[in-house]
């Protein structure tokens, strides 16, 4: 509240030409020295700027590894479902170094699926799947085949 009235009446005073408001704009007018602006002394300043150098640089490096973390994903994912390659994660996968590679808990999830598709190929995968088919119409084309072989034979063997 006090500075509210303060600049209305400097603003006011100002307006009159009584040069009421000289003295003012020296002892709020900031400073040109950036670390004096801080209220640090020149060393502090430059310490503080070198760890915030230092804090951005770290950010970016672990930014751009998430980065290539992920992309090493898509890159899997697009092994398994067979799909076109894209060299925008194979840039950012090299942009990163050689020691990419999948977060723990994704390579828990890529193990489980090559586990349960080791477990459809296996025999006991397949014969799970047989419980699933149509015997009838499994028998209905083994007669027909049978039949179709029996004819061809009849037909090249003068004997039958």
């Amino acid at each position: 509240m006090a500075f509210l009235m303060k600049s209305m009446l400097s603003n006011q005073v100002k307006n009159l030409g009584l040069g009421g408001g000289g003295e003012e704009n020296k002892e709020e007018s900031t400073p040109s020295d950036p670390a004096a602006a801080a209220g640090m002394t020149r060393e502090e300043y430059e310490e503080y700027q070198k760890q915030v150098v230092e804090e951005k640089m770290e950010r970016d490096a672990a930014f751009a590894q998430k980065k290539a973390e992920r992309a090493c994903l898509r890159v899997h994912l697009r092994e398994k479902y067979r799909l076109p390659k894209s060299e925008l994660d194979e840039n950012q996968i090299q942009m990163a170094g050689d020691d990419v590679g999948l977060p723990e808990d994704l390579q828990k999830m890529v193990a489980e699926d090559q586990v349960e598709e080791e477990d459809k190929d296996s025999i006991l995968g397949q014969l799970q799947n047989i419980q699933n088919m149509d015997m009838d119409a499994i028998k209905e084309k083994a007669q027909a085949t049978f039949t179709e072989m029996k004819q061809a034979a009849e037909q090249k063997c003068s004997v039958m």
